[in-house]
């Protein structure tokens, strides 16, 4: 870089820790990065590391079969020794997690006090690194229900779902078939942004789907449309990719009812792709076309 931390002027300095912070980096240690891994292995010299090397084979040369030692001179276990189950492959802390959240979400028997029970829900460490809880917007008595993907930067400050420029988007989205905000009700598998707008693991997402699940439930709506690949996938359970879901009715299951939900693109990915508005608009038809009266 051509201007080192110490010339930068208070402007800059300022704009610099502002994208820091846009990017989930909340906590500094030093001035330049350091490479731990780098710092353990060169601790130990050559031949220290080769007469552990020697102890591990020694002390683990009687094992049975299919047990060996790892890099760091630890002993793996069995390749068939019996794992526990967990939900989507999550770590066994994060599948209690989930089943506490499952927990939690069943006894809310109001939207308010999902809310906050949500609010006071310490399993998914996103809370921790959000500014605020986004629950929902729109109207809880709405006919349709849109379930989107993890919130944003400005859903993040303002704590509501779809208020920057997908959200704007949505808005004229809904406009084009005759609808607005108040009349559907609009919530995110993620009630917090992830650092940094990072990806959601598949943890925090089996973590917070109980409370998803239980918001449906709640609402109760007609249908439920939802937006993006990662919505559909986690409401349909399926691997199969948005641009083959999409504009296909497919059903929820949620508490004792089948839900008819239609997967769409998300309004993000269309301002990427403006190209394919087109898709996005053909299945805005058929969500018109459910609503409308029989007859």
């Amino acid at each position: 870089m051509e201007n080192s931390g110490q010339n930068l002027t208070p402007q800059e300095a300022a704009a610099l820790l502002a994208f820091y912070v846009e990017a989930g980096v909340e906590e500094f240690f030093g001035d330049e990065p350091v490479n731990r891994y780098a710092l353990q292995d060169s601790a130990a010299p050559e031949p220290a590391r080769a007469a552990q090397a020697r102890q591990t084979r020694d002390l683990t040369r009687d094992l049975p079969r299919g047990t060996r030692p790892d890099p760091r001179g630890e002993v793996a276990p069995p390749q068939d020794a019996p794992r526990t189950a967990a939900p989507s492959a999550i770590p066994l802390e994060d599948a209690q997690a989930a089943e506490s959240a499952r927990i939690v979400a069943a006894r809310c028997a109001t939207l308010e006090e999902l809310r906050e029970a949500l609010a006071n829900f310490e399993g998914c460490p996103l809370r921790y690194t959000a500014k605020n809880l986004v629950f929902a917007d729109g109207n809880p008595k709405a006919r349709v229900m849109m379930v989107g993907e993890a919130p944003g930067r400005d859903e993040d400050l303002q704590g509501l779902p779809f208020v920057g420029r997908a959200g704007q988007l949505l808005d004229k989205m809904l406009v084009s078939i005759g609808l607005d905000r108040t009349a559907v009700y609009i919530v995110n598998t993620l009630p917090w942004r992830p650092p940094g707008n990072r990806t959601p693991t598949p943890a925090e997402h089996a973590v917070c789907m109980p409370f998803v699940e239980r918001h449906i439930e709640l609402v109760a709506p007609e249908v439920l449309v939802l937006l993006g690949g990662v919505s559909a996938k986690q409401l349909l359970n399926t691997d199969t990719g948005i641009m083959r879901l999409r504009g296909k009715w497919a059903t929820v299951r949620v508490g004792q009812r089948d839900i008819p939900a239609l997967p769409t693109l998300h309004p993000a990915y269309l301002l990427r792709q403006p190209a394919q508005k087109r898709l996005a608009w053909r299945d805005l038809l058929a969500l018109k076309a459910r609503l409308a009266p029989a007859g």
